[in-house]
């Protein structure tokens, strides 16, 4: 499937209105369900929601050897990294947890790069900074003040950028939709054994909990956000290198400031609105490299099927 970036970008923009909206969910049910409970909802209904897709739309969905092979990891560090975000925000403000996860894309960029052998121009380095810069305005962080947990994104961060680079390892060999109704088929069947005997545990994670009404409904629509937000970026992988696309990913900094102060009526100071309008300015800086790009392959001759677009 040929690149395109435009397309790409656009897909991961819907990704980041949603994420960070997934993320002030958990931090609200962070309060009220633990987090085994949590975690077990949240890919049996993207189980749930996704194999009617799959099979009203006769898509593919088996696989074998090294394509199931990553989606089993791929899987396992979904399930890591939703635990990982999920209790940092029972630590951390919503917007300061987003901000720390934002190391990530540095490490996506060098992955990227040395694994996947996708070009890392000049101007994607600079507007990767650029949006870091941003982000270190909207909040900033202090470890003293708030002392291990603040480790928690980091790791989040980490898992991700693997999480990502698998996904761009296998995008253009599976179905999105396939891929994660299989995905959150092994993270529910992995789960039950937990659920079932966690609570013998002691554990307060693993805890057994009776919801009420309320909390079903912002269970199931995590579930929802969930899958159709990974989804999004899912495709957007199809289509684009991730290292175009990890500096767009800046822009859930300025809207878990929005979910924060919705949900929180927490409001950044004047630094931090300087830094959300570098961080968009540095988003809307790539979408007009990437046009910019498009109009040169078109109009240059190509040398075989795809030629390779040169490093920016």
């Amino acid at each position: 499937m040929r690149d395109n970036p435009l397309l790409g970008i656009l897909l991961m923009l819907g990704f980041c209105v949603l994420a960070p909206l997934g993320d002030a969910m958990a931090k609200l049910l962070g309060e009220r369900v633990p987090l085994g409970l949590f975690v077990f909802i949240r890919f049996a209904v993207q189980a749930v929601i996704l194999w009617p897709l799959v099979w009203a739309g006769a898509r593919a969905w088996k696989m074998r050897g090294r394509v199931f092979a990553v989606t089993a990891l791929r899987t396992f560090m979904h399930i890591f990294g939703i635990a990982l975000m999920f209790s940092a925000l029972q630590f951390l403000p919503l917007a300061d947890a987003v901000a720390i996860v934002f190391v990530m894309p540095f490490i996506l960029l060098a992955l990227g790069h040395l694994f996947l052998g996708e070009e890392v121009g000049p101007r994607r380095l600079v507007a990767a900074a650029a949006g870091f810069v941003g982000t270190l305005m909207v909040v900033q962080p202090s470890f003293a003040v708030v002392g291990w947990p603040a480790l928690l994104p980091v790791a989040v961060a980490v898992n991700f950028a693997g999480f990502i680079l698998l996904t761009r390892v296998i995008a253009k060999e599976t179905d999105p939709i396939g891929m994660q109704a299989v995905s959150g088929t092994l993270a529910t069947v992995f789960m039950v054994p937990v659920m079932i005997w966690g609570p013998t545990t002691g554990l307060s994670a693993l805890a057994s909990v009776s919801p009420d009404a309320g909390t079903w409904g912002l269970l199931f629509g995590i579930g929802v956000i969930g899958s159709l937000s990974h989804l999004l970026m899912v495709w957007s992988l199809r289509y684009a290198p991730a290292a175009t696309l990890a500096p767009m990913q800046y822009l859930e900094i300025p809207l878990a400031v929005a979910f924060g102060w919705m949900f929180w009526r927490d409001l950044p100071n004047g630094v931090a609105m300087v830094g959300i309008l570098i961080t968009c300015a540095a988003g809307l800086y790539i979408i007009r490299c990437e046009q910019a790009n498009a109009r040169s392959r078109s109009a240059a001759p190509q040398s075989g099927p795809e030629a390779p677009l040169a490093a920016e």
